[in-house]
């Protein structure tokens, strides 16, 4: 009898049991990303002002850029997701159309010359890799960069882990990236023409021929020109957040940042004038006495935080500040805010302000001050001491259930924004931009 009460509550388990695991729940998992997302972003950019490095710290800084991007963003299953950036970038430029001024009807740093440095195309690919845990608190993820214009090509790499805990109120974060560049060495127009032995064939047709050409001042002109050494430059960085919920409304985090440059750190195009060489001119056009020389390697440190604060369903804070130093002497601060303001349940409102201040670095010399005794000079303005003020506006509009359809993507949202910024010295510059975001139904 024994026997079979113990068979009865064996058989009794063994079944209650096997139940129990048919009828448990199967956990679900929610996809990272529910479906392809597809961004288009455009701007419109101009700038202006009167201290332009390629010609020596004076002249025309005269620029207007068009660019495009295509981002798209597609899940793999539901822990990855493969995003592929390309951009084209299109701009013109009075500065660097003056590597060769003599190329128009008449040469002037104030003046945009004709060549074809007057414009240029900027092409960017890079397609990056994101993997979740189950869980969603660990996050990877893998990018490669390749950038290319007329005298510049890059390729980079890149990767970054994040984790959450703390039920995703803590949140740290590291990444790093390494980039190789290579410049074309294109030198200011009458450095090249100085530097043909006689018999020697120029660069292209265009280049200009002193031994043409009718110089004032200074006719005696015999720039102690030495080409640059090398091509490349190799950028290390790496990166830490780390992020906090404060409270309900309200979220801060902080970020240390290192880079670490070495190679040709000097643009080769940008002229430098002596102030114990006398000035030589073809037409209004001062002849370069060399060009800018930097040092190989430089290491720049950035530290800043953000604290977030949602006052109510209306009104957000988002504030900004960061603190930058490197061993080129320049050290800088920036502090900015933002103000979105939520009109309705669709429209967004962006009012912002960005400050901004830096020294000079020690290379900086403005134009005519630097001897040609000096190791390293520059008279790239933005290497100089200035404060800059940028004020911005924006405009979100988002539809939430996606109702507006182009083909089998609907419109998510768009923004568009305005920002002005002036700094102290002559520059100035405006930007419009767009972006809108599309998902697959």
């Amino acid at each position: 009898m024994k026997n079979i009460i113990l068979f009865i509550c064996v058989f009794a388990f063994v079944k209650v049991n096997a139940q129990t695991k048919q009828d448990a729940p199967k956990v679900y998992k929610k996809r990272v990303l529910e479906t392809t997302e597809v961004d288009f972003l455009t701007s419109y950019y101009s700038q202006d002002g009167d201290n332009a490095a390629v010609s020596g710290g004076s002249g025309s800084e005269s620029l207007t850029d068009v660019t495009g991007t295509f981002v798209v963003s597609m899940p793999l299953n539901d822990d990855d997701i493969l995003t592929i950036d390309a951009g084209i970038s299109a701009y013109t430029s009075a500065s660097s159309s003056n590597i060769n001024p003599f190329d128009g009807d008449h040469a002037d740093p104030f003046q945009a010359s004709s060549g074809a440095s007057s414009s240029d195309l900027w092409f960017n690919l890079t397609g990056s890799y994101t993997h979740s845990s189950d869980d969603r608190n660990d996050i990877w993820s893998t990018k490669l960069a390749i950038s290319s214009e007329y005298d510049y090509f890059s390729v980079g790499v890149g990767g970054s882990y994040t984790k959450l805990f703390n039920q995703k109120n803590t949140e740290i974060s590291v990444h790093g990236n390494v980039y190789i560049d290579s410049w074309k060495l294109l030198y200011p127009v009458e450095l090249r023409s100085a530097n043909v032995e006689d018999g020697e064939d120029r660069e292209d047709e265009d280049d200009f021929n002193l031994d043409k050409a009718t110089i004032t001042g200074n006719a005696n002109y015999t720039p102690s020109f030495v080409p640059l050494d090398g091509t490349a430059r190799n950028s290390y960085s790496v990166g830490f957040g780390f992020s906090q919920i404060l409270h309900k409304n309200v979220q801060g985090s902080l970020a240390l940042d290192f880079v670490k440059q070495d190679g040709l750190l000097s643009t080769p195009f940008q002229r430098v004038y002596f102030s114990d060489v006398a000035d030589s001119f073809v037409e209004n056009f001062q002849l370069a006495d060399d060009i800018e020389r930097l040092p190989d390697s430089r290491f720049k440190v950035a530290v800043g935080g953000r604290l977030n604060w949602y006052l109510n369903e209306i009104v957000t804070l988002r504030t900004f500040y960061r603190y930058y130093y490197d061993d080129w002497g320049i050290s800088s601060n920036t502090a900015s805010i933002e103000i979105p303001v939520k009109i309705t349940d669709k429209f967004t409102l962006y009012p912002s302000y960005r400050y901004y201040n830096q020294s000079e670095a020690d290379y900086f010399k403005p134009s005519q001050t630097a001897l040609s005794t000096d190791e390293y000079y520059t008279s790239d303005y933005d290497l100089s001491k200035f404060t800059a003020n940028q004020f911005g506006f924006g405009v979100s509009y988002t539809n939430i259930f996606a109702k507006a359809h182009i083909r089998n993507f609907g419109l998510k949202s768009i923004d568009l924004k305005f920002y002005q910024y002036d700094r102290d010295t002559s520059f100035s510059s405006s930007i419009i931009t767009a972006g809108f975001k599309f998902v697959m139904d």
